[in-house]
């Protein structure tokens, strides 16, 4: 009984290993993935005509919150790939295109992720910001992502509409 209960937590140990051949980038990406669904929902549930409201005059519209977003994430993500690249989300207006725009986005993130390693994210890259680990890109790239999704909560709430994130409850 004891040699089963020993191969049995050898064997349990190693599936976790496993799971978790790089625990930093999965934890990272964990966090990125929820605000990641909360943004793709909000831009979506948001309806079209609302894309230019400003919750005052002197902020940005929800569209230019939207692409905003979209271009932080393909500079961060792009450069972490170690191919920088602007975003053109900026010079849209229509829904369709800024929510083509985000989707576009995430898609240089999840490649980023994808790209790395626990011991490849600790490599420093330079950023208009300073020198910074890529895992730390990533991270303030989610950091950023959170903030704008605050500011954004505010128009839907503005024109009635409950953001993602409170949906559930």
């Amino acid at each position: 009984m004891s040699r089963y209960l020993t191969i049995l937590a050898f064997a349990g140990a190693c599936a976790l290993q496993g799971q978790t051949a790089n625990p930093l980038i999965a934890e990272a990406k964990q966090a990125y993935t929820g605000i990641k669904n909360n943004l793709l929902k909000m831009a979506d549930k948001m309806p079209a005509e609302q894309y230019d409201f400003k919750a005052s005059p002197d902020v940005r519209t929800f569209g230019q919150l939207v692409a905003h977003v979209a271009d932080a994430q393909t500079r961060t993500c792009s450069t972490i790939k170690g191919q920088p690249k602007p975003g053109d989300a900026a010079s849209k207006t229509a829904k369709a295109d800024l929510v083509a725009a985000l989707q576009a986005s995430f898609a240089e993130c999840d490649g980023a992720f994808e790209s790395l390693t626990d011991a490849s994210a600790m490599e420093m890259m330079k950023t208009p910001r300073g020198e910074r680990s890529k895992l730390g890109a990533l991270i303030g790239n989610t950091t950023h992502d959170n903030e704008e999704y605050g500011y954004m909560a505010v128009y839907m709430r503005l024109k009635g509409l409950v953001p993602p994130s409170s949906e559930r409850r």
